[in-house]
């Protein structure tokens, strides 16, 4: 199980939330596209126990910090951010740019998106797509973060 969020923008309970979501739903990896805002709210992520895979956002400023925050547990790139996990290729950027070209590529199992703070889950050919809503909730009111079962490449996306 691979957990996904976005847009935390700073909501530490939020984000705390999400922790305890995704370590009692047994996620082997975390992905976060963007938009943690400050370092503090990215450290919240080493509670998780798991690797956190991440890139920057829109509002993400403090670039070095957030290296720092995450180094012994993850890291954050900009974007894209390519990788794979358990023999299945992500895509992971925080603006959804070319998402149906890429899909269509068929080089990714998955891909991840956010920057809209709309949940979105959507099936392309092989490619699973998903954008997690945002975590923070501070635009929609609505908290939200994704869970993948990486066997059946499904998703759902899950209240805070």
């Amino acid at each position: 199980m691979i957990g996904i969020m976005a847009d935390s923008h700073d909501n530490l309970p939020a984000i705390k939330k999400a922790v305890r979501l995704f370590k009692d739903a047994g996620c082997e990896l975390v992905i976060h596209a963007g938009d943690f805002i400050a370092p503090f709210a990215a450290r919240e992520l080493e509670a998780l126990d798991c690797p956190v895979k991440a890139v920057f956002g829109n509002c993400d400023g403090e670039k070095k910090g957030l290296e720092k925050a995450l180094a012994s547990f993850g890291e954050v790139k900009k974007e894209p951010f390519v990788f794979s996990h358990k023999g299945r290729k992500y895509y992971l950027a925080h603006v959804p740019a070319d998402l149906k070209r890429h899909a269509a590529s068929g080089q990714y199992d998955v891909i991840v998106f956010a920057h809209t703070h709309s949940p979105e889950i959507q099936k392309k050919g092989k490619t699973l797509i998903v954008n997690p809503g945002e975590a923070g909730g501070w635009v929609s009111g609505k908290s939200t973060v994704a869970l993948v079962d990486t066997e059946t490449l499904s998703a759902e996306i899950l209240p805070l």
